[in-house]
């Protein structure tokens, strides 16, 4: 396979988005050979080695030993990372408040309905 030139790389994040997804359909641990034959990318196994482990290093998947190497697996699913990384952002900002009126506000009409009713049946659990 060629080459992909410099200019035809896949936009920054995309290609964790599709082994992120790839593990997530596979229901089980993978190896870093198993992801790259799946994606068929082309990529040295080295390569998505790394990717893995470090997603790997940032808590993103977790590893189980397999063979001379490891196998991973996702630690949550696409909505539980997403709401992670959403709370991470939360606490690292001061004006959390502002943050949260911000957010809010630019929600559409179904979004703000759905928060309202979430927010409730969470009140309720927590009686």
């Amino acid at each position: 396979m060629a080459k992909k030139r410099q200019d035809e790389r896949r936009p920054h994040g995309e290609l964790v988005a599709d082994v992120l997804a790839v593990l997530w359909a596979a229901g089980g641990p993978m190896t870093a050979q198993q992801v790259n034959e799946t994606l068929g990318t082309g990529l040295a196994r080295t390569t998505m080695a790394t990717i893995l482990s470090r997603l790997f290093e940032k808590g993103t998947l977790r590893r189980v030993p397999s063979g001379r190497g490891f196998a991973y697996e996702p630690v949550q699913d696409a909505p539980g990372l997403v709401a992670g990384r959403m709370h991470r952002e939360l606490e690292s900002e001061p004006r959390r408040d502002l943050v949260l009126k911000r957010f809010v506000t630019s929600l559409s009409q179904d979004d703000e309905e759905t928060l309202r009713r979430l927010l409730l049946e969470a009140e309720d659990e927590a009686r």
